[in-house]
């Protein structure tokens, strides 16, 4: 080791370091006042709600005027980052919850706890609605004592009201964690919009509220309505081009002397005797003319009629309709919507929840196993064979 000569060197090197550190302190001091003061003007704030399916939650909260953006995910537990199959299984604590990010110049807290009676059964400590256990349990989850003192007077006027003949069971419980749920789940009402629809109305949630609220709840779908300026979901389009109709000397080539009748001449074959009126197999059913998805197996019933029939397709924008007034009467045609192949007929005599049956030449589809739907390009319709149970 060097030793330094004179006391002044040695002097010198003292203070140099001393400075050294005084400035390494500082930028430290500056670089923690920094980031504080980032939090301190951070614009958006969060707050976290549990009231059953976090499909049916998020789509309600995405609506409000102030809400930047709703996340689906899990909360209450003890584990990190479970899974879906975690938590369905009950094991965990967590339940399905909600991360609402919104302006609080926009909204306030208490409208967002009022926005959690209009979506939920509170009476309910068991589930919610059609799905059961306490991983569906509603809960509010309170960041701060401001938060939970909302939340325990929003509570009190609610039981002050006289609405619910039974006790309220939604939870108030301080907010611990908070992780996302698989990519499937989020906008689950924007990417899967006829699912959505169709497990939100078995669910029996918009009966129960609409019996709840009566006039009430008309009320403030009105006012959402009229509120709501960017969270409305974008239509479903296809890429223009996707799927292309061959000319008519392909088509011959390609097709069966049935199938040609039917799609381009508007023919219809005999009932019972036909490839698909009995199928019962999951998967899709496309055009086959241009390929283009039509109807799901989810939406097949036995209409007793012997073609295959569907209460509904499989976007909204799958078929075109026309009136058909070949026979004595008027009927109303569907075909598709980029091939313009004939396909059948539609009638107001199917099941609920649309009343409609599509009734359908087999000889105009397609079937696409569900097994081989990603392989045939078909991967987007994946989660309509998920279990609607959840």
């Amino acid at each position: 080791m060097k030793l330094f000569k004179t006391p002044q060197i040695l002097l010198a090197a003292l203070a140099g370091i001393a400075l050294t550190i005084a400035l390494t302190v500082s930028a430290n001091n500056a670089d923690s006042t920094m980031s504080v003061s980032a939090e301190q003007n951070e614009p958006y704030k969060k707050a976290y709600f549990a009231g059953g399916c976090f499909w049916c939650v998020e789509s309600n909260y995405e609506k409000l005027d102030g809400v930047i953006e709703v996340i689906s995910g899990y909360s209450g537990g003890k584990i990190k980052n479970p899974g879906y199959s975690q938590v369905a299984s009950g094991t965990t604590e967590h339940v399905e919850a909600v991360e609402v990010i919104y302006d609080p110049d926009k909204i306030s807290y208490n409208e967002l706890l009022t926005e959690l009676w209009y979506l939920i059964d509170p009476t309910d400590a068991t589930g919610s609605f059609v799905d059961r256990g306490k991983h569906y349990r509603s809960v509010i989850f309170y960041t701060d004592e401001e938060e939970k003192s909302l939340a325990e007077q929003a509570i009190n006027e609610l039981v002050q009201s006289g609405r619910y003949a039974k006790p309220i069971a939604t939870e108030v419980t301080k907010f611990t964690a908070f992780y996302k749920a698989e990519d499937y789940h989020q906008d689950y009402y924007k990417k899967n919009p006829i699912r959505y629809k169709y497990y939100r109305f078995r669910s029996g949630r918009d009966q129960y509220l609409k019996k709840l609220w009566g006039d009430d709840l008309h009320k403030k779908a009105a006012k959402k309505a009229t509120d709501a300026k960017t969270m409305v979901s974008a239509p479903v389009t296809y890429t223009k081009g996707t799927y292309m109709k061959p000319d008519d000397e392909a088509l011959k080539k390609k097709l069966t002397e049935l199938q040609y009748k039917v799609t381009q001449k508007e023919g219809t074959e005999r009932p019972f005797q036909n490839e698909y009126w009995d199928n019962k197999k999951p998967g899709i059913y496309v055009d086959i003319v241009s390929g283009e998805p039509l109807f799901s197996s989810t939406d097949k019933y036995d209409s007793k009629t012997g073609w295959p029939s569907f209460y509904q397709p499989i976007e909204p924008i799958a078929l075109t309709e026309k009136t058909d007034k070949h026979l004595f009467y008027s009927r109303t045609e569907v075909r598709s919507k980029q091939a313009d192949s004939h396909l059948g007929h539609v009638f107001p005599d199917g099941p609920k929840p649309t009343g409609l049956r599509y009734c359908i030449n087999s000889a105009s589809l397609q079937f696409v196993p569900q097994a081989e739907l990603v392989e045939q390009g078909y991967e987007k319709y994946v989660n309509l064979f998920e279990d609607l149970k959840k």
